[in-house]
């Protein structure tokens, strides 16, 4: 019987795998396989591409004990697919749906080709709770403002229970595959310690954090970075670990953190109906702000030296853990387009780079959010105070000391404002910028977006 080819990507898992699904209720003889073509936008970053060696090597291991050896190739899938199918004499190619543009256009071509060649292509979705194309506005458009969206998306969509994993038949992949290492995905220099430390990748990883979580006070909890109230699975649902149906209905009735599952679908929503923005600032009228460049300021806002605590904990434990708490993205990436008047593409290729969940999607619109020039932004005036933001969020001052040490004996009550402490070692640095005039250059530089 002719094999039927998995094609795999950052949908790592074996449980509510349509694909492999699909694949075993033929009979045929399956044959998985990962191409690794750079990243694509979706694991381009040095931590990302940590965490995929090891999920990678996770999911190798427990195909492994399912019979069913992964193939592992470098280069473009375009040539690659249709030559092992052609190598197989494969019956067809399954796969998940990329909910991204630019892998879209590129599997419309890919499936072309091989039913050019006589071959059954069979795509399902999977990475969404939804296709971004079933919610329209009532006008038939896409949504731009979350609230709305949300609505309808309760209204409309039912989301399916997952289901396990299905019974292999193996395939006889007589075709030459690179070893893991081969595939150049891990640093040269190892950084990594912090990762390694913090995280444990991989869908066993997931399900047992999944079922770990006791979100019961997520509402209230998930805006403190001190305590442990978000759920941090995002790693793990961006690699496709985790379906975003398990999270869903793993997690229990808790809307707080189903509304967030809602959020990520709305991100993908935004970047399939404006695949522009990728680049371009949605609102078009920040495609002439005056956005400023000063090399010395990123690279303290990169390495957390701004001399703003709550800043400088974000941007440490990003560094660290290759993860930062939500709120306190938020706080950064105020900071960074508003206080230095740095574009958000800058914070984007940071983040990009840096985190371990780095998602194309979510990463366009958290930081066009911030920049105030994306959908549902928050306003380019609205300029959150990093001092009374860490007064609020982190008020004994939990979050800050754990990240920035050297300010472990600066009383609370000056903390977020170090500069008014004696007991500030000289190594800590004094503000990159005063809030005050930094906010009013800020306001400036907006009124010329509409004038």
């Amino acid at each position: 019987m002719k094999p039927i080819l998995v094609w795999i990507e950052n949908d790592l898992r074996l449980s509510d795998h349509a694909p492999f699904a699909a694949a075993a209720e033929t009979g045929a003889p399956i044959v998985p396989v990962f191409v690794w073509n750079g990243g694509e936008g979706w694991a381009d970053g040095a931590a990302s591409r940590w965490w995929l060696h090891h999920s990678l090597e996770a999911f190798s291991n427990s195909l492994g004990d399912a019979g069913l050896p992964l193939i592992l190739r470098r280069g473009d899938p375009e040539r690659i697919l249709p030559e092992m199918a052609s190598q197989l004499n494969a019956a067809g190619v399954f796969w998940h749906e990329r909910p991204d543009p630019l892998r879209a256009e590129r599997d419309d071509g890919i499936q072309r080709r091989l039913e050019t060649d006589g071959r059954t292509v069979r795509r399902f979705g999977g990475a969404l709770l939804h296709n971004p194309d079933n919610i329209q506005t009532t006008s038939g458009g896409p949504y731009r403002v979350f609230t709305p969206f949300y609505r309808r998306f309760r209204e409309e969509v039912a989301v399916d229970q997952p289901f396990g994993r299905p019974d292999f038949e193996a395939g006889s992949a007589e075709v030459r595959g690179d070893t893991l290492d081969e595939l150049g995905l891990l640093p040269k220099i190892d950084w990594a310690g912090g990762l390694r430390d913090t995280w444990t990748p991989g869908e066993l990883s997931a399900h047992g954090r999944l079922g770990a979580q006791d979100l019961s006070g997520y509402g209230d909890r998930r805006d403190t970075p001190s305590e442990d109230g978000t759920s941090r699975l995002s790693p793990h649902l961006h690699f496709g670990e985790l379906s975003p149906r398990q999270a869903w209905h793993g997690a229990g009735r808790i809307e707080a953190f189903r509304r967030q599952l809602v959020w990520r679908d709305f991100a993908h929503h935004l970047i399939h109906h404006f695949p522009e923005t990728r680049w371009e600032p949605l609102n078009g009228d920040f495609r002439k702000f005056p956005w400023r460049h000063d090399e010395e300021d990123l690279q303290r806002w990169q390495s957390g030296r701004t001399g703003y605590p709550m800043v400088d904990a974000g941007m440490r434990q990003l560094w660290e853990t290759g993860w930062m708490h939500n709120r306190v993205r938020m706080i950064v990436a105020s900071f960074l387009t508003k206080h230095l008047l740095h574009s958000w593409r800058h914070g984007q290729d940071w983040f990009n780079d840096t985190l371990v969940d780095a998602d194309l999607a979510n990463n366009v619109f958290g930081w066009q959010w911030a920049g105030g020039c994306g959908a549902d932004a928050q306003p380019f005036f609205r300029i959150f105070n990093p001092i009374t933001q860490g007064q609020k969020f982190d008020p004994q001052g939990t979050y800050v000391k754990r990240w920035v040490p050297e300010l472990r004996d600066v009383p609370v009550d000056v903390l977020f404002e170090p500069w008014k402490s004696d007991a500030v070692p000289a190594s800590y640095p004094k503000p990159i910028v005063e809030h005050k005039s930094a906010r009013e250059r800020a306001l400036a530089a907006y009124q010329k977006t509409r004038s």
